[in-house]
């Protein structure tokens, strides 16, 4: 599967370090700042059950629900990111997603991890600078 950039919600979410490991080679943890989450909850549309029950019915990729996912997933990392700059932190721990229907056609998505600030090794309190945007 070729790579797919992820959809453009309209939300511009503050530079932060993320990863789904437990550090970051190179620098240290010097303050943790607790569990950060975003969690959205979305419902299909009878227009997008119908387009996907077309797709269902020829058969192949589910597009209609793969970008309604992706756009899911976006949003709630976007949220989770606000969460962990609002109590001062510039990266993100232990990242992980979870999802659960709580009805039929109504999904939660969960983005969440530890919020902490980080620094270089060998340097103090001072907060690494997060990754440019900038490409």
């Amino acid at each position: 599967m070729s790579y797919q950039p992820p959809p453009d919600t309209g939300h511009q979410a503050p530079p932060l370090w993320v990863t789904t490991g437990v550090n970051f080679d190179g620098y240290r943890v010097v303050r943790q700042l607790g569990v950060v989450r975003g969690l959205m909850i979305r419902s299909r549309s009878v227009v997008g059950n119908l387009g996907a029950g077309l797709q269902q019915f020829v058969g192949g990729r589910q597009t209609v629900y793969m970008k309604m996912s992706d756009h899911a997933r976006q949003e709630a990392y976007e949220l989770m990111i606000q969460h962990a700059a609002a109590v001062g932190a510039n990266a993100v721990l232990s990242m992980r997603y979870d999802s659960n229907e709580l009805a039929p056609g109504v999904s939660e998505i969960l983005a969440y991890g530890t919020a902490v600030v980080v620094v270089p090794e060998g340097q103090e309190m001072a907060p690494a600078a997060p990754p440019s945007t900038s490409a």
